[in-house]
């Protein structure tokens, strides 16, 4: 059986192809629903998803006739995506998301039908400024929350960091079903300081290359005290009246931005993430490790704590147990 995934986000989309779990080829695309956003039409996204689907087949050698199933997450179904789907309401896992799944014909992309996964939010109540951190949102990262629970066989309560440019924090319930989710601009804001204020000459615009245990936990501990951007400026005055690396000082950044981060997690109304709650951390190895070595570290946390194995297809193995969920493969 051929399978085709396909996870478009903001900026990007990646295409696999899988024949009995086994994968064969991927291609990518600087593609995703932003191009919708500046012009207003979907034709660079969808131009951008058909020619990943093509190279990836002719990768992977799949003849123009054989017959394909394709699935697909992501901010695809999003109003500026090509299948707009409206989102689940949490608690909802395995069973709701399969359900969910809705198929649609894009020619331009295929003559067999794609099976969307929809997104999740937090509830369903009307938001106004009483309540809006309780809000939150996920298109894509509920898929990658079901590829996490299903490789690792993970047992909720849990809960799933999703390190990036938004970064999602995802609470599992003891039924497996996703809670709800925190998102921060962590990333971008990692980005940001790192690349266009008066750091970038600080910093070189590098980010960490490792971890430096010290001066990750010195810039958490000074997040906590002084507040993150009391902490920021700290990097310059690093930089000009200490002996620090650069690493050393991109790493004190590192550990104010993702500590900012965790108090987020701690102190939000959107799930409740007791401190004894199992935290299964995924992402790029810097990311994970910084994130695992300051929740070792902080005195609050006192569950167990799982680094997952780097793993980049963690949306095509949740796109994959939900297909089999709704008896698609």
């Amino acid at each position: 059986m051929t399978i085709i995934t396909i996870d478009t986000g903001t900026t990007n989309t990646r295409v696999c192809a899988w024949q009995d779990g086994t994968l064969l080829a991927e291609a990518a695309r600087s593609a995703g629903v932003r191009d919708t956003a500046i012009t207003g039409s979907t034709a660079t996204l969808m131009q951008g998803v058909s020619d990943a689907v093509q190279e990836v087949k002719q990768k992977a050698g799949i003849p123009r006739d054989a017959k394909v199933i394709y699935l697909s997450a992501g901010m695809i179904t999003s109003n500026v995506g090509l299948c707009e789907i409206p989102h689940l309401v949490a608690p909802a896992g395995l069973k709701e998301l399969a359900e969910g799944m809705t198929p649609a014909h894009l020619p331009e992309i295929s003559d067999e039908p794609i099976w969307f996964v929809p997104g999740i939010r937090n509830h369903k109540d009307a938001v106004s400024l009483d309540n809006v951190e309780q809000m939150d949102m996920m298109r894509g990262e509920e898929t990658e929350a079901i590829g996490v629970l299903s490789s690792l066989d993970i047992r909720g309560p849990a809960l799933i960091i999703l390190p990036g440019s938004h970064s999602k924090f995802v609470k599992i319930d003891a039924q497996n079903r996703i809670e709800g989710c925190v998102t921060t601009m962590g990333g971008e804001l990692l980005e940001v300081i790192t690349r266009h204020t008066i750091l970038a000459s600080s910093l070189q615009h590098q980010f960490a290359t490792d971890i430096d245990s010290p001066s990750l936990l010195q810039g958490a501990r000074q997040c906590l005290q002084t507040g993150l951007s009391r902490t920021c400026f700290s990097v310059r005055v690093l930089d000009m009246f200490a002996s620090l690396s650069l690493n050393q000082k991109a790493n004190v950044l590192l550990g104010a931005v993702l500590q900012d981060d965790l108090q987020a997690v701690k102190n939000s109304r959107a799930f409740d993430c007791p401190p004894d709650t199992h935290i299964v951390v995924c992402g790029k190895e810097v990311l994970k490790f910084a994130f695992a070595t300051l929740i070792d570290h902080d005195p609050w946390f006192n569950g167990k704590i799982t680094v997952a194995p780097e793993n980049k297809s963690l949306s095509a193995e949740g796109l994959l147990a939900l297909a089999k969920r709704k008896n698609i493969i």
